[in-house]
């Protein structure tokens, strides 16, 4: 089954969802609990701009212990949820990728889309800002480290 799994990754990769997916589905039948191949149907979901198709298969994926691309897995499920309006979810599967894989970055900036959907705009301009300044190799943007910092959980302040 790895072998075909690998297939239908190549088949992706050369832009071939299609038959991916076909590919894919034929697995599924003998495993249907398989956390890699339920990964792999997802992944290829998104790929093809199915988003609803994709959430069920990223769910069996993480609930029956995907380990490699697991972080991955939780950037798309919570990415789709967010996609799909679902911002809640999204929301909650983003917390819970943070927890296992708290240096995750792609997964802050990810959930900071999701908080601006909330309409949490300072949380989220919040997290994007403390995501850039850790980031940055811009010198002029690493100049004012502290001062960016400092007014990153203030957005709303004012002084006078």
């Amino acid at each position: 089954m790895k072998q075909k799994i690998e297939q239908a990754i190549q088949l992706r990769k050369s832009d071939k969802p299609e038959e991916a997916m076909s590919l894919l589905l034929s697995l599924l039948p003998l495993h249907p609990n398989d956390p890699d191949l339920n990964y792999q149907l997802a992944w290829t979901c998104d790929f093809m701009g199915k988003e609803a198709d994709a959430a069920p298969y990223y769910e069996k994926a993480l609930s029956n212990g995907l380990t490699e691309g697991r972080d991955g897995a939780f950037l798309g499920l919570g990415s789709t949820y967010r996609c799909l309006g679902e911002y809640e979810k999204s929301l909650n599967v983003f917390d819970q990728g943070i927890k296992e894989f708290p240096e995750h970055r792609s997964l802050r900036v990810f959930r900071a889309l999701t908080l601006y959907n909330l309409g949490k705009s300072e949380e989220s301009v919040s997290q994007l800002l403390i995501q850039l300044i850790d980031t940055t190799s811009d010198a002029s943007i690493k100049s004012y480290d502290g001062a960016l910092r400092f007014y990153s959980d203030k957005l709303n302040e004012t002084w006078k």
